[in-house]
Parts: structure tokens; C-alpha cells; sequence
């Protein structure tokens, strides 16, 4: 289960990242505008990522307590909120594009670029909201083979449209932005019109339900809360780094997009872990929700122990693919072995909390991952003015912020879940 769900987690940095390499072609200005408009859109898609947890939590309970068209019945639900949430999140994004590009530092050429991008890719904006809803009901069904070939599917779909409308169109950005905006689309519908079949065809009902939508929103909302409470930690992160000088900010810069790319792997096993436990609670059955705990705790550790071993082996030369400056490569391979030493913590963290999302334990989540961003940004607030100004050198800072990022974030997090997994209170 876990496999499929990588290739579909990493759908939409795959969208940039074809984005990013046929942009790079247009010249620099549309490259800085494309960062500027691509951060807003990842920003804003990713907070929505409740989407898919709560619903595949929902779905696997009712699919193990053996209602099957309630679990379809709340999977129609779950799209109804996505593509309200999407529409809303388009018009407001679309709206207010140019002060928000403003706000990301751009100026000139570059914000008008930026704006292009973003007023196109906004769009698609509802289409991604509905994978993630549909990712959700396919999950908790168990079918994630679809999800898979969905992602495959949109990426070369929007491989073949960016060619197309930048190179031979010729539209700029605006043609990156527009292609994205269609494989999202088509993604959304590729995975919607299905989910919406096999529902009609159990009896659910199609039409949007007031209460329904409410339910599904009020599911989502604590793990909106729990995502926020990350990007906001993750933010701080970045802004102690910039304040760290250049060079670090930098080398973080490296560092950070591999960690971002290879933790999806982690979270593949969290998710189907989510899924197969979500199930083992709906059909009350807690001796096989506890085994199914240890058994992906396990596979946690066991991935995030060889992927670690990996990322810190490739980052003794990855500064090399970031930067041709000696002084970056070092702090990309101090960042990376430092991180790597973390992963089988960070493997056994995320296993455990796709655990209790599956046990739809998430006002625990919200509460825990909130906390434990506020310890780690205000650990981060002290470090910087009082133990950076004393730190004899660049890679030292870069070492010290990775510490704190891995033992006061992941290990707060890990902690917390760890007390509570020992406990029988979230299969409650």
C-alpha cells in the first residue's frame, strides 16, 4: 500500500518540478516569478492535505464495520467540501494574487511573472482539492492502485501540455501555469468519476448534504489546525536560517528540498498504516489495531533507518548538484548526514501518526503538534539571539539548526505520539 501512495503523495512537487525545468528555459525573470507563484500554490494546497486524512480515516471505519455505502456516503461528502473549499481558494487566490506575489518579494518583471503564474495555476486549484478528497475515499477502500496511475497519468499529461504551450505556443508562463491547471483538472475528474460510480452503485447519495459537508469539515478542521502548526514551525525554521547569514540559508535551501522529497517516503507508511488500522478499529477489533501499531511503528523505524543511511551517503556529494561554491557544498553535506542520522525517528514518528489519524484521534494531533511547534519556535528564537552570535562558524549554526529541528520538533512530536500509542485511549 505504501508504494503507490509515494508516487501519488509526490504528484503535485512533480507539477513544479516539470514547471520549474521547462520555465528555466524562458529565462531568469520567469524562473524567479514561477518560485515566488509556486510557493503560494504549494502553501495553499498543502494546508488542505485534511482533505485526504480525514477522509480516508472515515471511509476505513465505516469499510470495517462492514458499511460500505456510509464509507462511500462520507467519500461524497469529503469531494462536495474539497470543491467548495477549491473554488473558494481560487477566487480568493486569483483575487488577490498580486499583493500576495508582492508579499513574497516580487518586484518588477519578476512580479509580473509571478502574478501570471499564479492567476493560471489557481484554477486548478479545486481539481487538486478533489484528488486529495478522492485519494482519501480510494485509501480508505484499500484501492490505491488508481491513485498511482492518476498521478503517472497527470504528470505526463502536464509534461506534454508545458512543451506544448511554452515551447511551441509560445505563451511564457502563462502556458506553465495553464498546463498545470489541466492536469490538475484531470486528475481530479480521473479519480472523481470512478469514486463517483461505485458510490451510485452501493445506493449513496450523490447530492451535496448540508450535514454531510458540516461532518467532513468538522472532522478536518484539527487537522487543518495540525498542518498549520507545521508550515508555521517550518517557516521559523527557514527565518532562523536566513538569519544565520547567506551561506546557511543556502545550504538549508538544499537540504530542506531533499528532505521535502525523500521524508514523502515516511509518509507513504504512516498513510497505509492509517488505512489498514482506521479499518481494524471500525470493525472493533483492537488486538489486530494493536498488532497492525507495532507492526508499522517497525516498518517506520526499518525505512527511516535505510533511507537515512542513504540520504546521508548521498549528502557527502550532493552539495555538488546544488552549487559549484566548495563553502554550500559543505554545509549540503553537514545538513544531510545530520538530518540522515534523525530518519529512523522521523520514520517511527510519521508511522505512528498515520496510526492515530486512522484512529481519527485528531484533536490529540492538534493539540500535541501545536505545542510542540510553539517549544520549537520559541527554541529557535533563543538559539538565534543567544547562542548563534557565539558559534564559531557556518557549519556549526547550519549542525546546531538541524539538532534543534530533529530533537525538539520530530522528537516532541514523536514523544507525544509515543505516550499516547502506549495508551488504549485513541482506539476509543
Amino acid at each position: 500500500m505504501a508504494i503507490p501512495t509515494f508516487g501519488q503523495l509526490i504528484a503535485e512537487p512533480t507539477f513544479i518540478l516539470i514547471d520549474t525545468a521547462i520555465v528555466g528555459h524562458i529565462g531568469d525573470t520567469a524562473l524567479a516569478g514561477l518560485s515566488i507563484g509556486s510557493t503560494i500554490i504549494l502553501t495553499a494546497v498543502g494546508l488542505c492535505i485534511f482533505l485526504a486524512y480525514s477522509t480516508t480515516a472515515q471511509v476505513a471505519h465505516l469499510l470495517g464495520a462492514g458499511k460500505r455505502r456510509e464509507g462511500l456516503q462520507a467519500g461524497i461528502d469529503g469531494l462536495w467540501l474539497a470543491l467548495l473549499i477549491g473554488v473558494t481558494l481560487s477566487i480568493v487566490l486569483f483575487t488577490a494574487a498580486e499583493p500576495l506575489c508582492r508579499l513574497l518579494g516580487g518586484e518588477g518583471a519578476v512580479l509580473d511573472q509571478a502574478v501570471r503564474y499564479t492567476r493560471a495555476v489557481v484554477l486548478g486549484a479545486p481539481g487538486m482539492l478533489l484528488v486529495y478528497a478522492a485519494n482519501g475515499i480510494f485509501r480508505g477502500l484499500q484501492k490505491v492502485r488508481i491513485t498511482l496511475v492518476a498521478a503517472v497519468s497527470g504528470a505526463v499529461l502536464n509534461t506534454v501540455l508545458e512543451v506544448l504551450f511554452v515551447l511551441v505556443f509560445r505563451w511564457g508562463i502563462t502556458g506553465s501555469g495553464s498546463a498545470t491547471m489541466i492536469a490538475q483538472w484531470f486528475m481530479g475528474l480521473f479519480l472523481v468519476i470512478p469514486a463517483l460510480m461505485w458510490a451510485r452503485a452501493d445506493g449513496a447519495s450523490l447530492r451535496p448534504r448540508a450535514a454531510g459537508i458540516a461532518a467532513a469539515g468538522g472532522d478536518g478542521l484539527p487537522l487543518f489546525i495540525r498542518t498549520l502548526a507545521i508550515r508555521v514551525a517550518m517557516v521559523m525554521t527557514v527565518a532562523s536560517a536566513a538569519r544565520m547569514g547567506t551561506h546557511v540559508l543556502a545550504g538549508f535551501q538544499a537540504v530542506n528540498s531533499s528532505w521535502n522529497f525523500a521524508t514523502n517516503v515516511l509518509d507513504s507508511v504512516g498513510i497505509a498504516g492509517q488505512t489498514l488500522v482506521g479499518a481494524a478499529l471500525g470493525a472493533r477489533d483492537h488486538e489486530r489495531a494493536r498488532q497492525l501499531t507495532r507492526d508499522v511503528a517497525k516498518a517506520g523505524i526499518v525505512v527511516g533507518t535505510v533511507l537515512g543511511t542513504a540520504f546521508a551517503i548521498v549528502g557527502l556529494f550532493a552539495g555538488h548538484f546544488f552549487s559549484p561554491s566548495p563553502t554550500i557544498q559543505l554545509l549540503t553535506a553537514v545538513g544531510m548526514v545530520t538530518m540522515g542520522l534523525f530518519f529512523p525517528l522521523q520514520g517511527w514518528m510519521m508511522a505512528l501518526d498515520g496510526i492515530l489519524i486512522g484512529a481519527r484521534d485528531f484533536r490529540y494531533l492538534a493539540i500535541t503538534c501545536t505545542a510542540t511547534a510553539a517549544v520549537y519556535v520559541a527554541s529557535l528564537l533563543a538559539i538565534v539571539a543567544l547562542i548563534v552570535p557565539a558559534m564559531p562558524s557556518d557549519p556549526v549554526r547550519t549542525a546546531v539548526l538541524w539538532l534543534a529541528f530533529n530533537v525538539v520538533l520530530m522528537g516532541g512530536r514523536g514523544a507525544a505520539n509515543g505516550l499516547r500509542a502506549r495508551t488504549d485511549v485513541w482506539m476509543r
